[in-house]
């Protein structure tokens, strides 16, 4: 669900001050928002305070969030740990094989950009 950001409610948060907005920044531009805020049925914020930042930095208006209905104040401190702590990293493998396949994606051999040159001759051709 979209919600006004001018409508959402922060208050003691665990993390007090968020860090590193200008790269999430980058990234929700790049790629738009790709997971929502949750906040309980008041539109007071549980989770995603980074995010709610950056898309205040960006000048939006507008944000998609998660409502979580019939919520306690317990409940909606351990859901805002939970978001912060159950979380893993890549491995160094893990994160050097994507970047390999990503370099390969990015610049494919002969054989490949000439199939698909041939795949998009005939979509064009076709359609």
């Amino acid at each position: 669900m979209q919600i006004s950001l001018d409508d959402i409610r922060v208050k003691h948060r665990v993390r007090e001050e968020p860090e590193d907005i200008d790269q999430l920044m980058d990234s929700i531009k790049r790629y738009g928002l790709l997971n929502p805020i949750t906040v309980n049925s008041d539109y007071v914020l549980i989770a995603g305070r980074r995010r709610l930042e950056a898309a205040r930095r960006l000048g939006w208006h507008m944000i998609s969030a998660r409502v979580i209905e019939n919520t306690d104040t317990i409940t909606e401190l351990e859901m805002e740990i939970e978001e912060n702590t159950q979380r893993s990293d890549f491995s160094e493998t893990e994160l050097l094989s994507a970047y390999k396949r990503l370099q390969r994606l990015k610049n494919p051999n002969i054989f490949v950009r000439i199939w698909r040159a041939i795949v998009a001759f005939f979509r064009a051709f076709f359609n």
